[in-house]
């Protein structure tokens, strides 16, 4: 709470503390003129969320607050875009532009243009290597956002689209005096800006994990990420460069808004919407030249990836005249400009390991300039784009050798990347790169994805290491154990793991390293902040972790292909962890087994009524073999000697309907708000338990909706899909609690 405000003004410094934060984001990305630091922005960012939870009534979509996502969707919704989003004609040369100019220049002579016999103006703008994207407004308001698709119809990722800060939730005039159309579409593109496509890769590196070949690919991923949280975490930007569908309050095409597209780029500013920052309006295509050949220069110093230029005609009046073809408008074309490409010497390759458990080779070259930067490392990306080209296998990239002259360049102007060699310039002694068949942290087995055939050798993606105990990757998969939605040790995040881990003094290596804290309770509380208390309720934490159960342990593990759900049908198919191993592989896939196999394992006849593991003929065998193989033999015996339980309380006997008859069972449960009593994972595992789904999302097939105070959303959309909602008394009688 700020100094200076009551109780009773705290309804209006919510209202405060929006209309500022939202006029911080103009400032920052439409005016490029802050108002505030970041840390001072996310210091009111805090107070006002606080303040929100203390009134759920004030509860607004728009707030800033809601940029931080919300809920997981299940899936995308298609959205046919009102007017289509056609695609750009390229060009590579100065002659290729010339030769589009002088077909503009040649319809206005044969009076297509009317009596304006005048070159018509045209507009340079820098063309951002990003995600093209649709946004939406009506009546001011965010409706949806919606990605370019295959130009008719998109993919609405309206709720990453809410999480960008660039994106103005609602349209306000910046002098009070333009006009909000009742429907205004623009389109853009959304970009990831370079200083945070440089620390995705480095924390990326640093894990092992692939990198992005470039920040376009990133913000494509990032947009098609199902969980807002994800767009929230990763500061995307956007850009406005073009219209879509334009209504008017009073009666007037599109074209009443703005006549031109540079003045339709200073209209939408002044509404909120950033774009047109670097924008140029040319009488002469000698002038484009000169700008497109200045900004050459410029564009490495940008904190956006450009590749190119577009050039178009700015009368909205014209392009209309001009119209399109089948696939693209003939009053605009892209010019690219020719990636900057240097050659170096490949000195090494280093095996990074992740915490994933992947291996990924990293070149180390000798320093090269390449678009205004030393580079010394860059990716090969993984092992199967660097075989020996003399296998002649399908889709393969190169056959780089250590010793080689090697061509890098920078994707996106961004990340290195070795992309050729020189073959000419081999010296005699280069050596080939050998993919490692054993992890080289702790030279556990390596799995190859895809498998290689012996008759048809397919390129590999992934090299992975198979020891979830691997060093390289244990740091985090001991945060992950500890997680609220694993094993659920209060007291051991990542801060307290890592002052363990440092302490030098106690053995923090292994997940049965963890249940051995208690034996070194004198040196955690001489930790920094250990204090008594703090000790204690991690003891306990740990304590209580011991009886989650085989589901729970399984899921928290790391294991390949075993996540919270197959934990959880694991548990349920095997009553512990001896019968877990001494099924065959075979028998990890129940329900894809024939019916003989099936009765020979005991199994009831009909598939429907075999247990689920959400295992497959292709995931089955890898967990298989990690369940058998050293490392997990001996943290099997460990855990069992520390009074770790390895039986599954949630094991159903084979056929058994669990939940038969009851309310729950086969139901599609969605749950939403604060329950008193029940936190959210612990009611979900009941309601599993008693043959429910839970699900994270509301939509047609979602039977029953439980909601506790302050729900929102999903309640709504209940309500308007007629769809059942119990309030918590009514779920405790369900469940005989009442």
């Amino acid at each position: 709470m700020a100094k200076g405000y009551s109780k009773s003004d705290e309804a209006g410094r919510i209202g405060e503390l929006r209309t500022l934060l939202h006029r911080a984001n103009r400032a920052y990305y439409t005016d490029a003129s802050p108002i505030m630091s970041d840390a001072e922005f996310d210091r009111l960012l805090v107070e006002l969320r606080d303040l929100e939870v203390k009134h759920p009534e004030l509860d607004d979509p728009d707030s800033p607050t809601k940029r931080v996502g919300g809920e997981p969707l299940t899936g995308f919704r298609q959205v046919r875009h009102r007017l289509a989003m056609l695609s750009i004609d390229n060009t590579y040369d100065e002659q290729g532009l010339r030769d589009w100019y002088e077909r503009i220049r040649k319809a206005g002579e044969s009076g297509l243009f009317g009596s304006d016999l005048d070159p018509p103006a045209i507009v340079c703008d820098p063309k951002i290597d990003g995600v093209a994207l649709s946004v939406r407004y009506e009546s001011g308001k965010l409706v949806h956002a919606v990605t370019r698709g295959d130009g008719a119809v998109g993919d609405d990722v309206t709720h990453a689209a809410r999480a960008i800060r660039a994106i103005p939730l609602t349209l306000s005039s910046d002098d009070g005096k333009a006009v909000v159309p009742r429907v205004l579409e623009v389109r853009g593109e959304v970009y990831m800006p370079a200083r945070e496509f440089e620390r995705l890769n480095r924390e990326r590196e640093e894990e092992g994990e692939e990198l992005f070949m470039n920040p376009r690919n990133a913000t494509a991923g990032t947009l098609k990420n199902l969980d807002p949280k994800v767009a929230a975490s990763r500061n995307l930007s956007f850009s406005a460069h073009g219209r879509g569908e334009v209504i008017m309050r009073q009666d007037g095409d599109a074209n009443s808004f703005a006549p031109t597209f540079s003045e339709f780029l200073k209209r939408i500013r002044s509404l909120g919407i950033p774009g047109g920052a670097m924008t140029t309006v040319c009488r002469s295509l000698e002038q484009a030249i000169l700008v497109i050949r200045e900004f050459d220069t410029a564009r490495h110093k940008l904190q956006f990836a450009t590749d190119g230029m577009v050039v178009r005609v700015d009368s909205f009046g014209l392009q209309e005249e001009l119209g399109v073809t089948s696939k693209s408008p003939r009053w605009v074309v892209a010019y690219k400009y020719p990636a900057e490409r240097k050659t170096t010497r490949l000195l090494d390759v280093l095996h990074q390991v992740g915490k994933t458990g992947k291996i990924t080779p990293r070149a180390v070259m000798e320093p090269v300039l390449i678009a205004g930067t030393v580079v010394q490392h860059a990716t090969l990306h993984n092992y199967g784009r660097i075989q020996d080209a003399e296998t002649e296998k399908p889709g393969v990239r190169t056959d780089v050798r250590i010793g080689d002259a090697v061509y890098v360049e920078k994707a996106g102007e961004i990340i290195p990347q070795v992309v050729g060699v020189v073959l000419g310039e081999r010296p005699a002694k280069a050596r080939r790169i050998l993919a490692p068949d054993r992890c080289p942290e702790c030279g556990s087995i390596v799995e190859v994805e895809p498998p290689e055939a012996a008759d048809t050798p397919a390129l590999e993606t992934v090299r992975r290491c198979m020891n979830p105990e691997c060093p390289a990757q244990m740091r985090e998969k001991l945060v992950w154990f500890a997680g609220r939605k694993q094993m659920d040790i209060e007291g051991l995040g990542e801060k307290t793991v890592d002052l363990i881990r440092g302490s030098g003094t106690i053995p923090l290596n292994s997940f049965a390293d963890i249940f051995r804290l208690h034996e070194h309770r004198s040196a955690l509380l001489e930790l920094e902040g250990m204090g008594d208390k703090k000790v204690q309720s991690l003891l306990d934490g740990i304590a209580a972790a011991k009886s989650r159960g085989l589901g729970r342990l399984l899921a928290s593990m790391g294991i390949r292909h075993v996540g919270d759900t197959t934990g959880k049908l694991l548990g349920r198919a095997f009553p512990d962890l001896d019968a877990l191993l001494a099924a065959p592989v075979d028998a990890l896939m129940p329900r894809a087994l024939k019916k003989e196999r099936a009765a020979e394992l005991g199994l009831p006849a009909d598939p429907k009524d075999r247990p689920e593991t959400g295992l497959g003929k292709d995931t089955a065998p890898v967990v298989f073999a990690y369940l058998h193989s050293p490392a997990a033999q001996k943290t099997w015996k460990d855990l069992r000697s520390l009074g770790v339980s390895l039986e599954s309380p949630d094991y159903r006997k084979h056929g058994a309907a669990s939940g038969a008859g009851g309310p729950f069972a086969g139901k599609t449960i969605v749950l939403t708000g604060t329950l008193e009593n029940f936190e959210r994972t612990q009611l979900a595992e009941i309601l599993e338990g008693l043959g429910a789904k839970v699900s994270g999302s509301v939509s047609s097939r979602t039977s029953l909706v439980i909601a506790g105070d302050a729900a929102g959303s999903k309640l709504d959309k209940a309500r308007e899909l007629g769809i059942t909602v119990w309030d918590e008394k009514q779920l405790l009688k369900a469940l005989g609690k009442a």
